[in-house]
């Protein structure tokens, strides 16, 4: 059974800002000569890895609400300062989902299907700003 992985996106104000932000690495790596890979580096390993490559995402929390999700494509151990740490390696197409509030927490959670905000509907010819996008979750109306 697929499962997902949550964590907040610290630092980020909107899904734009991930996307540039996440461009700009792309491009660091590329002038380092290095693998053109996303990846986030945390302490924690996850258990239930074949789960997570299953079709998992990891779904990031912006600003209070769980925004966007990204598909993992690896988990890896990784050594960093001495420490073993786990790389989670996922692919750059950032895929809006519905908005849904999420409170604050430390780390990442595992994320049931069920209990994964839908993939976000596509209105045509309809390009709301960021901000008021937020705002209409908050309401209920997006």
């Amino acid at each position: 059974m697929t499962v997902h992985l949550i964590k907040l996106c610290v630092g980020v104000d909107s899904i734009e800002e991930l996307a540039t932000w996440q461009k700009g690495r792309l491009k660091e790596l590329k002038k380092r000569k290095q693998p053109q890979v996303l990846m986030h580096v945390t302490r924690m390993t996850p258990k239930r890895i074949d789960e997570l490559l299953d079709g998992g995402s990891l779904y990031w929390v912006i600003k209070g609400q769980i925004s966007v999700r990204q598909r993992l494509l690896e988990i890896k151990p990784v050594t960093k300062n001495g420490v073993p740490h786990c790389g989670l390696v996922y692919e750059p197409k950032l895929v809006a989902v519905a908005r849904r509030s999420h409170r604050p927490f430390q780390g990442w959670r595992y994320l049931n299907p069920k209990d994964a905000p839908p993939d976000a509907r596509d209105l045509k010819g309809v390009n709301l700003p960021e901000k008021l996008k937020i705002e209409l979750a908050e309401l209920g109306l997006l």
